[in-house]
């Protein structure tokens, strides 16, 4: 039965990638009808659930090889330094455990994550070499999948875990609890969300400040102002991500109050996408786009395009302002300003963060807030519970044990990423505008050069340590002003996202349905159609379902 549920995710997945990130993967097909694929999940997990509460529970089970799938969160890649992440942990893993795991990393691109999931879960078998028994997800894939009985239920370990003791955000895992309690995902960090930057020279240049930019109108002001000779305002990776919670986060201003999803409403869920703020937000959208403010290359840009284009070395084709994660990436994008020779005389000065703006306050609050990304377990359907507890055991509970383990998935490999002994060195040694010294001491933590780039400091692995749920407790600390800067401008301006839904029915319809809600938003921003006219064929299209969704999630 998970089996035809997959697949069914697994067509609909793939005729997304095709519309929206051109992804030439082929789809699986699945004729069962929505009304039995339903029912037979539903006989298939209450029967799975039924076994496992009968199962033996404490069977013995020694996991001598972990198979992990994981996205670009973890920076540590295979061109990065992976291989001695690899062989530390497993290092201090088996110091940890008592016994030897080998670790194996599959890390497909990025852009294509949510398909090489599909897949390996659809074709693969657990203990094939191939199929994980762990994998990260991001909240809109962990809704996907956590009613198709592939996920592990590891309320109880996380309960039991000896981490308990040093958490500090416990609201982020508990909110993600079933109403029966079960938990199918962990969050090790809260989710981060974007915020707007803008280049301070682009302000300069057109005799504005950052203080002046508070109501959209302002704002657009400012795009129009930066629009000419070749330049532009704004891009983004996609004019919104409908397929991606929180949807609303890389063009925010355009969006404002909108939220083109299915969210909770004064304590019921509503369709978004059908309200006149959705409309307001793509006639904006498209003014925009006709007004030639909003980069053309905006509707197929992956979020790679997109940020290579704005911190390019040729900023005559270039934009002024660009909505991206905060944080840690205020040093990234930064650094590759200075890589590309951008405004190398204002230093750490390049870029300025954009306060929101008032209609933004007045709707949401603040930024977004993004439902955190989670680690889950595939459950192999035994009934017996000790092969996942002992991968949660090797995984999960030492992921966030505040010392060498959680300290390997915050900064990477001692001696590879960071140190603690003395030594010195210099980055661009050659380039008199750029050259840096760093000098450290013995037993002084820090950030090494990447072992990729030596002209760049390592800033993290796959755990942001402001954002994690435990701290470390080995006090070793990265004091980059620049990040902290960000991580506190994000905090202090920022609400958290409306929670995800998850329904049988919208499980089944997920994929075609955000396929079309993308078809019509690019649509109406072509100048192809109005808002009105999409949002009435939406209704048409989709209302029937709709109305099913809702009556389940408000059931619920």
């Amino acid at each position: 039965m998970k089996r035809k549920v997959l697949s069914l995710i697994l067509s609909t997945a793939m005729v997304a990638s095709l519309a929206a990130c051109g992804s030439s993967a082929p789809a699986a097909t699945d004729t069962q009808s929505a009304d039995t694929t339903a029912s037979e999940t539903a006989a298939d997990t209450t029967a799975a659930t039924e076994t496992a509460e009968t199962a033996e529970a404490d069977s013995s089970y020694e996991l001598t090889d972990l198979y992990i799938t994981v996205d670009g969160t973890l920076t540590a890649n295979v061109d990065n330094g992976q291989d001695a992440f690899i062989e530390q942990w497993q290092a201090a893993v088996s110091e940890k455990l008592g016994h030897d795991i080998t670790l194996h990393i599959n890390q497909p691109e990025h852009s294509g994550y949510m398909d090489n999931v599909a897949q390996l879960l659809t074709t693969g078998q657990p203990g094939d070499g191939q199929y994980p028994d762990a994998l990260i997800m991001s909240a809109t894939m962990f809704k996907q999948y956590q009613n198709t009985g592939i996920l592990w239920d590891m309320a109880d370990a996380y309960a039991n875990a000896e981490f308990q003791s040093r958490i500090t955000l416990p609201s982020i895992n508990e909110n993600m609890k079933t109403a029966n309690g079960e938990l199918y995902g962990f969050a090790p960090t809260y989710g981060n969300g974007c915020v707007t930057y803008v280049k301070q020279s682009w302000l300069d240049a057109a005799g504005l400040k950052i203080d002046d930019i508070k109501t959209f109108d302002d704002y657009y002001n400012m795009l129009k102002a930066f629009t000419k000779d070749g330049q532009t305002g704004v891009i983004a990776a996609g004019f919104g991500k409908m397929d991606e919670a929180p949807y609303i986060n890389y063009m925010p201003e355009f969006w404002q109050g909108a939220y083109p999803a299915i969210y909770q409403k004064d304590g019921q869920w509503v369709d978004g996408f059908q309200e006149q703020a959705t409309i307001d937000a793509l006639t904006r959208l498209a003014q925009g786009y006709a007004d030639g403010v909003i980069d053309k290359d905006t509707e197929e840009a992956s979020t790679k395009t997109a940020r290579e284009k704005w911190f390019s070395n040729d900023q005559t084709t270039s934009e002024g302002v660009f909505t991206y994660w905060a944080g840690t990436w205020l040093r990234t994008l930064t650094d590759n300003l200075d890589k590309n020779d951008v405004d190398t005389d204002l230093g750490d000065d390049r870029l300025v963060q954009l306060p929101p703006i008032q209609e933004i306050k007045d709707t949401w609050g603040g930024y977004l807030n993004r439902e955190a990304p989670v680690w889950v377990i595939t459950d192999d359907g035994d009934g017996d519970n000790s092969r996942e507890q002992a991968i949660f055991d090797a995984l999960i509970e030492t992921m966030l044990d505040g010392d060498k383990v959680q300290t390997l998935w915050t900064y990477g490999a001692e001696d590879v990423h960071w140190s603690t002994h003395a030594e010195s060195f210099t980055t661009n040694p050659d380039d008199p505008d750029k050259k840096k010294d760093y000098e450290y001491a013995e037993g002084e933590f820090h950030l090494k050069q990447s072992p990729n780039d030596p002209n760049a400091v390592w800033k993290k692995n796959h755990l942001d340590p402001v954002l994690v749920i435990a701290p470390l407790t080995n006090g070793f600390v990265d004091n980059d002003p620049l990040i902290e800067e960000g991580n506190k401008f994000f905090t202090e301006n920022c609400v958290d996202a409306p929670q995800s839904p998850s329904s049988d029915t919208l499980s089944e319809v997920k994929n075609d349905l955000d396929v079309d809600k993308t078809t019509y938003m690019n649509n109406v921003v072509a100048g192809k159609m109005t808002a009105e006219e999409a949002i009435a064929d939406y209704q048409s299209k989709w209302g029937d379902t709709i109305n099913t969704i809702l009556e389940e999630l408000n059931a619920q």
